[in-house]
């Protein structure tokens, strides 16, 4: 797993419209929530809380990794109202690129987030093998809000 203060690694990732994108960007912090899969309820329950709370992520984007390909991700964006782009690899899971890898002998999907600022930062990393407690909400909040506090 990514380690907060250390850099982005470089991952080229595709939207549900086949379209590549390039992290870390030039589209400033960006915050990365890596579902365990689009059929688990508790994932499912913290995108609704992501969608829900995005007002707190002011200038932030939220983009939300599934292990899933492409054609299934865009279905489940559609089914579910998602208004955040939702990501696949093009080859490896977008989980292995970050380090949230298949635990449980290789039965459960790792979860988490990452957040990257603008100048390709890793600013909070947290993953997790059980979904209860793959989403941070406080340590995002905590991240997020320094990302405008004065250097």
């Amino acid at each position: 797993m990514l380690e907060p203060g250390s850099p982005a690694p470089s991952m080229v990732l595709e939207d549900t419209a086949g379209q590549d994108v390039r992290l870390p960007g030039h589209q400033g912090a960006v915050l990365l929530y890596f579902m365990r899969s689009t059929s688990c309820p508790i994932c499912n329950r913290h995108v609704q809380d992501l969608v829900a709370s995005s007002a707190e992520w002011a200038g932030v984007r939220v983009l939300i990794a599934v292990p899933e390909d492409r054609e299934h991700a865009a279905a489940w964006k559609a089914r579910r109202r998602i208004p955040f782009p939702v990501l696949t690899g093009r080859r490896d899971s977008p989980h292995e690129l970050i380090g949230l890898s298949r635990k449980v002998f290789g039965a459960m999907q790792q979860s988490g987030s990452v957040l990257i600022d603008a100048h390709g930062v890793v600013r909070h990393a947290h993953g997790a093998t059980l979904p209860t407690n793959s989403y941070d909400r406080t340590g995002i909040a905590a991240a997020v809000a320094a990302l405008g506090a004065p250097a």
